[in-house]
């Protein structure tokens, strides 16, 4: 049986403004149910009301940080994918699938966004920001062996930044994607 935590979170995250609140405090860091209705051009009763939905899944929580009615929320850091070896039902399937293609559409908002403000950033920023693909050829193993380490800069990159003057927050997509169709050589398939 799929653990009724993942069900919880995908049937909390299978709503689009809960799923950019999510997004939000993840890229953006902490914030009141203001702040990001601000921010998602939305109301902030509905920000409050989802909010609490992401707090029941356990993918939000109140940090203690605020004052009175002013709760300040945080993303929780979520166990990976693979820690939950069991299949998705159909409606779990159905969830994680519009999960993902949200997911790619927030991303194209964001880089869109980045061609737009791209000219208002320092030279070096303009220069290294933006998209940019590798090709590479790997095998099952290698290609497991790959995202491990794309995590664990990135996890790097986030202890080393956190406290440091003029440090500024960048969101970082990784997307390992087959370019050779399926079929083929066995290795291709593995």
């Amino acid at each position: 049986m799929v653990s009724p935590h993942r069900a919880e979170s995908l049937r909390a995250l299978a709503h689009p403004l809960r799923s950019r609140i999510l997004a939000q405090l993840r890229v953006h860091g902490e914030a009141t149910a203001t702040a990001l209705a601000a921010a998602l051009d939305t109301h902030t009763g509905a920000t409050s009301y989802h909010l609490r939905r992401l707090e029941a899944a356990g993918l939000v929580e109140d940090t203690g940080h605020g004052t009175g009615r002013r709760r300040v929320w945080a993303a929780v850091e979520q166990p990976r994918p693979d820690d939950d070896p069991e299949p998705l039902d159909a409606d779990e399937a159905a969830a994680a699938e519009w999960l993902q293609r949200d997911y790619v559409q927030h991303f194209a908002e964001r880089a869109d966004q980045w061609v737009t403000d791209q000219p208002q950033w320092p030279t070096t920023w303009q220069e290294t920001c933006g998209l940019t693909d590798h090709a590479v050829l790997v095998t099952t193993e290698q290609l497991t062996a790959l995202a491990a380490e794309l995590g664990e800069v990135m996890d790097r990159y986030r202890r080393v930044g956190a406290g440091t003057p003029g440090a500024r927050r960048v969101a970082a997509y990784t997307c390992l994607l087959p370019v050779d169709p399926p079929g083929g050589s066995t290795a291709a398939r593995q």
